[in-house]
């Protein structure tokens, strides 16, 4: 062992500087490795984005609020008079027409109340005309000798008194005529009928429940709108930007749960006069048609009304929106094509794109795609794309 160290510490002079030379220049190959990647770093390729200008369009803002369907006229249908329930004129769920027959109540007490006025009367008219023959044959007398003024004043008393008792008695037959009338229960709106709630042979009363009747078209469309929502309107009326919604002028729209457009238009016809304390809402209400009868008193649906006069809106795609905290930034393009983030205060949804109320101008440029490669300041390589309206816009959010 001690013989080969002393023979490796003999080696020639030449070998070890063969060593030496060899390990520098693997040492320099590194250096100058490593030098060009570093040379690399500090000079990247821009990375390529899709940039465009944010969509100038026309619109209105809507409004969007849940409520529920109403009937314009819903009548509970009772008795008008006592007695046995003779006959059901109509099936349950139908709909019936102003007018219509739909219960009938035995009749006959009625029919005999009648006849029974009707003879009174008769009674009373016999009455009267024996009253005015000895009424006109004292009258006569008045320039005769037996004139008696005692006489003349009994007379005049009984015509009079004949006279009362007649209408009375027609009064009477009147009543009865009604009466008879009322045994014939006919609906009072058009519209469609309930169940009916009291079966044939059954004692009915002006109390008694016997069903019920809803109109159909046009029907009512109900709604609470907050505080907020009132005042902003009331100021836009007041402004003169928006049509009154108490005058009927108010175009709206309204969808069932199951639709997805706006098909269905009417137009508001009341606001409420006061502001609900409990729940800091105030009741408004629109009219829409209903020709096929599908819509039913009580159906949920959505409406909306518009919250803005026809103006050209700033509209641009969520995606390109980035939030930091509670900001809202996008990220724009200077002229030499560097990233610069620009604040913006972004609306509502409308036409499937988000409207931007303030910092966007429609000349500005914007990253709508590749937001994840950039950061402020950075050159990048704009790639021209465009923000176009969505063929079918989804609903408003």
């Amino acid at each position: 062992m001690e013989d080969l160290v002393r023979d490796h510490l003999q080696a020639p002079a030449s070998r070890l500087y063969a060593l030496v030379f060899t390990a520098a220049l693997a040492l320099a190959g590194c250096e100058e490795g490593s030098n060009r990647s570093a040379g690399a770093a500090t000079a990247p390729t821009p990375p390529a984005v899709t940039v465009a200008h944010p969509l100038a369009q026309k619109l209105v803002e809507w409004t969007e609020f849940t409520g529920r369907f109403e009937a314009i006229e819903r009548v509970e249908v009772r008795a008008r008079v006592s007695g046995y329930l003779d006959a059901v004129d109509f099936r349950d769920g139908q709909i019936v027409e102003e007018g219509q027959l739909l219960f009938v109540i035995d009749p006959r007490p009625f029919e005999v109340a009648l006849e029974r006025a009707q003879a009174d009367v008769d009674s009373a008219e016999a009455q009267l005309r024996l009253a005015d023959l000895e009424f006109q044959r004292i009258s006569d007398l008045a320039e005769s000798p037996a004139f008696s003024r005692a006489a003349y004043d009994q007379r005049l008393e009984e015509k009079e008194a004949a006279q009362a008792t007649l209408a009375a008695a027609q009064a009477t037959l009147s009543k009865a005529r009604l009466d008879l009338e009322y045994t014939r229960i006919q609906a009072p709106v058009s519209g469609r009928l309930s169940n009916r709630r009291v079966d044939v042979g059954n004692l009915v009363t002006e109390q008694t429940l016997l069903t019920t009747i809803v109109s159909l078209d046009p029907i009512y469309f109900v709604f609470d709108m907050s505080e907020a929502d009132f005042l902003a309107y009331q100021r836009a009326v007041l402004a003169g930007e928006l049509p009154s919604t108490r005058d009927r002028s108010t175009l709206v729209n309204v969808k069932l749960v199951d639709e997805e457009d706006w098909s269905r238009q009417g137009q508001m016809n009341f606001v409420d006069n006061e502001v609900e304390q409990g729940s800091g809402t105030v009741r408004a209400r629109a009219e829409f048609r209903n020709p096929d009868h599908l819509i039913a008193p009580g159906q949920f649906g959505t409406i909306r009304i518009p919250g803005s006069p026809l103006y050209e809106a700033i509209l641009i795609p969520d995606e390109a929106i980035v939030t930091d905290q509670a900001q809202k930034l996008v990220m724009t393009l200077t002229k030499d094509n560097r990233i610069e983030p620009r604040v913006i205060r972004a609306g509502p949804r409308e036409l499937g794109l988000r409207i931007v109320r303030r910092g966007l101008q429609a000349s500005d440029r914007i990253v709508i795609n590749g937001l994840l490669r950039v950061r402020p300041g950075m050159e990048v390589s704009p790639q021209p794309g465009q923000i176009q309206l969505p063929a079918q816009p989804p609903e408003n959010l």
